[in-house]
């Protein structure tokens, strides 16, 4: 029990405290600051690599064929004012979902507790516990009434720890039972959990497959950069007799295309905008990949109270019941109405839950009897319970805990929780609630019914789901029955299972798993085993939650979701918080995440392509010119200079691949991102290498040609390749949609405004002239869109994707 009232700091102390440093100083978010963020956007190895490029074409004079440099701007800006965006937003919304621990301060001649910010606390403040807060900083515990606190985050001991007078308390713990009041001992950086909950909160892109695919493809492309790269740079500088100018320009033309600028600079918009979007739904995103997992989602675990249902409950009706013998006279003189009991026991519980609350808003007058024991609430057990000395010890909980199953007040209770409400027993014991055998003999006295609203938006969420073959498993610590009729009335099939009946081998577990869809009585320990056990079948489990039970639970899940109205420990854990608690606000973090792998996979093709034509051109540019020094015949030039590849890749790539980065996206994830996106790219790259090889080898002069001949053929090569990119493009944006389909038309467009503009013409160094040679490059350009068109055909026969050229509207 609490042994004294401690009061807080007076405002000159915490002046003082915050004057000498010792303040709780961690950052609230682990997020870059301005200046690294800055840093991190333009020292960049590919913004190295251009810059280097940009500076040797400068060298030769020619500032045109320098406007590939305008990249290294555009991918230092975006990525800057795409990144400060989503920190203003997340650091806005974590100050929202932020947990705020109640500090006593010193008012006048006494105290009052005020919510203050983590960051507030001072060394020696004195900060109040009750069920569900998290520890924020280190203390010693200076007053408790049966404290129960879960170090399992920081020691990975799962069972709950009693904790009393002058024992010390960690930060990164929380709170399951009881309350109480500890002095801080450590604040900021030396508190225990510091630097785990630094590292823990960093805005990252930890186990994201989408991130770990871009990285091993972008490893692809060294490799075939280094000897591609060393080729072209050796044949243009020695074996062309071009003139180091025009050699250095055709260098840099081939190596330019090379370098996949944009892809990962995309990849970041696309989930910096997901973020940000999410964050307007009152959505906050702790880490990002896990925008991408819930969309890899295929299970979600959803607790009852709380997400389907609202948490907020009033009470229906209180039913007495007689458990005496008949004709045994009533002798509870002194012990008081039902209505005072629990009128009394709500006002003695400090930190009431939900069902306290509503009994405490029912029953406002308490006879004002003075405890002698409490038994706070606990998950594992489901009772509590306050002893008054005279007026006898009282416990409320679970029914089916407290009662014998075959009693008639069980059936009774059985058969409403079975309409979905619940129900509450209120009964006498027949020893003190602290007592280690606590209960003991429980005479039922009342069941309180209690009704719980159901979310209006949770029924549409549950059908989305179903719509989108993601299995939902409701897992509540309410009574099996009450809660297979709220999932029943959601229009959730499936069978329904009493928790307290679940095997305990983890094989056993997985197949009752499969089978049933609906479990109450479940309790922390096994929402935590139900999680692996799916896990072990291959699932990705999303779990949703609120309570301190949930916690250990959220933790382990693929994706962890809390609602903002939740206990700070579930919000500390989980990868996503709801902050305005709509449980519908989950088919939206999904759209997104479908949205984000959709878009990048899209952008990925077509990027990957100029990477595959661009290496394969230098390459067969490289052996030419080798071959030429070894036969003596004329030596190739590379067709390109650096503003052809800059204006080739403006509609065919840059534009679009902005366009459709941030397009609505509802395709289902599918793992495999690497090989599709290889297996659609090199295909496409190698026709793409090849047509507009074959186009600048029919069009070259050799070495005799004027400087009119040289630009006619490499205009005739860029006709070839701009006709075929944009036939890559028509590929990509498939299925197709009105915008879409306008997309590919205006990028086509242009190109032929660009051709048709004399002063374009002469800014771009392009001749289209020589109509021979333009037809001559329509045509191979042509046929190369043909090829591309069988090769997207054949591939989606032989992979066994259903190709289609239009989407098609969802019913």
């Amino acid at each position: 029990m609490t042994v004294s009232v401690v009061t807080g700091l007076s405002e000159a102390e915490v002046a003082q405290r915050v004057a000498e440093g010792k303040t709780n100083d961690v950052p609230t978010r682990a997020a870059r600051s301005v200046s690294e963020i800055v840093r991190g956007n333009v020292f960049t190895r590919i913004n190295a690599i251009l810059g280097v490029l940009l500076i040797i074409v400068l060298a030769t004079g020619s500032v045109i064929n320098g406007a590939f440099g305008l990249l290294i701007i555009a991918n230092s800006a975006i990525g800057i004012i795409q990144e400060l965006r989503a920190k203003q937003t997340l650091d806005k919304l974590a100050i929202v979902g932020q947990a705020k621990p109640l500090v006593r301060r010193k008012s006048g001649t006494g105290s009052v507790s005020l919510p203050l910010a983590p960051s507030e606390v001072v060394l020696d403040d004195v900060i109040e516990l009750g069920p569900g807060d998290q520890i924020v900083v280190d203390g010693v515990i200076l007053e408790e009434s049966n404290l129960e606190i879960d170090e399992s985050l920081l020691t990975g001991e799962a069972d709950a720890i009693a904790k009393g007078i002058d024992d010390h308390v960690m930060s990164g713990s929380f709170v399951v039972a009881g309350s109480g009041a500890y002095r801080a001992t450590k604040v900021g950086r030396e508190a225990y959990a510091a630097k785990l909950a630094e590292e823990a909160s960093k805005f990252t892109l930890v186990k994201s497959e989408l991130r770990n695919g871009i990285n091993k493809i972008l490893q692809f492309i060294t490799y075939l950069l280094v000897p591609a790269g060393a080729l072209t740079i050796y044949t243009q500088l020695f074996t062309t007799d071009a003139g180091w100018r025009r050699a250095v320009l055709a260098m840099v033309g081939a190596l330019v295309p090379m370098v996949p600028e944009g892809l990962v600079l995309m990849t970041s918009i696309a989930f910096a905008v997901g973020v940000i979007r999410l964050g307007r739904r009152q959505c906050l995103v702790n880490e990002l990949p896990a925008i991408e997992g819930l969309a890899r989602v295929d299970v979600v675990c959803a607790d009852k109270t709380g997400t389907l249902t609202e948490n907020g409950m009033r009470v229906s009706e209180v039913k007495r019941i007689d458990a005496r013998p008949t004709g045994e006279e009533r002798s509870d003189r002194g012990m008081g109405t039902v209505a005072d009991v629990l009128a009394q026991l709500a006002a003695d519980d400090p930190r009431p839950n939900a069902s306290m609350a509503a009994i405490a808003e029912a029953y406002k007058m308490p006879p004002g009897w003075t405890a002698t024991a409490t038994a706070p609430f606990k998950s594992a057990t489901k009772w509590s319970g306050t002893s008054y000395g005279d007026h006898g010890n009282w416990v409320i909980g679970a029914p089916d805990v407290l009662l014998d199953p075959t009693s008639t007040a069980a059936e009774e209770a059985e058969r409403i929780g079975a309409q979905g409400l619940r129900v509450l027993l209120l009964g006498s014991s027949d020893r003190s609630v602290d007592a280690p055998d606590a209960p003991g003999t429980v005479t039922p006295s009342a069941l309180v019914v209690l009704e719980q609203r159901i979310r209006p938006d949770a029924r549409d969420t549950l059908d989305y789901f179903a719509s989108q073959k993601v299995s939902v498993k409701v897992i509540s610590g309410d009574n099996a029955v009450s809660v297979g009729a709220v999932a029943g009335s959601l229009g959730l099939g499936g069978e329904t299972m009493d928790a307290r009946r679940l095997p305990d081998q983890p094989d056993a577990l997985a197949d009752t798993l499969e089978q049933c869809t609906t479990f109450g009585r479940v309790r922390p320990d096994q929402k935590r085993a139900m999680v692996h056990a799916l896990q072990s079948r291959g699932h990705t489990v999303a779990m949703t939650g609120d309570g301190v039970n949930d916690v250990l639970a959220l933790k382990d899940a693929d994706i962890g979701v809390a609602m903002g109205s939740g206990s700070s420990a579930s919000r500390a854990v989980a990868q996503i918080v709801l902050l305005d608690n709509k449980f519908a606000t989950l088919p939206y973090v999904v759209g997104e995440g479908r949205r984000v792998i959709g878009n990048i996979e899209r952008v990925s093709n077509l990027f990957l392509t100029k990477t595959v034509y661009s290496v394969l051109l230098a390459v067969l540019v490289g052996l030419g010119g080798l071959s030429a020094k070894l036969f003596g015949s004329d030596p190739l030039l590379f067709p390109f200079q650096p503003i052809h590849v800059t204006i080739a890749a403006w509609f065919t790539i840059g534009i679009p691949a902005f366009v459709l980065s941030l397009a609505p996206n509802n395709e289902r994830a599918h793992p495999g991102f690497v090989r599709r996106v290889m297996t659609s790219a090199l295909p496409s790259g190698i026709v793409v290498g090849a047509a507009t090889f074959t186009s600048y080898l029919l069009a070259y002069q050799g070495r005799a040609a004027t400087e009119a001949e040289q630009t006619q053929a490499s205009t005739a090569a860029l006709i070839t390749l701009l006709v075929a990119g944009v036939w890559v493009l028509s590929v990509v944006a498939r299925p197709y949609e009105w915008w879409r389909v306008a997309l590919v038309a205006v990028s086509g467009l242009a190109y032929v405004v660009i051709f048709s503009i004399p002063l374009a013409r002469e800014l771009f160094i392009l001749d289209p002239s020589n109509t021979a040679l333009t037809s001559m490059a329509l045509g191979i350009g042509l046929a190369a869109a043909v090829a591309i068109e069988v090769i997207w055909w054949v591939q989606g026969r032989v992979l066994g994707e259903h190709r289609r050229l239009w989407r098609v509207r969802e019913r």
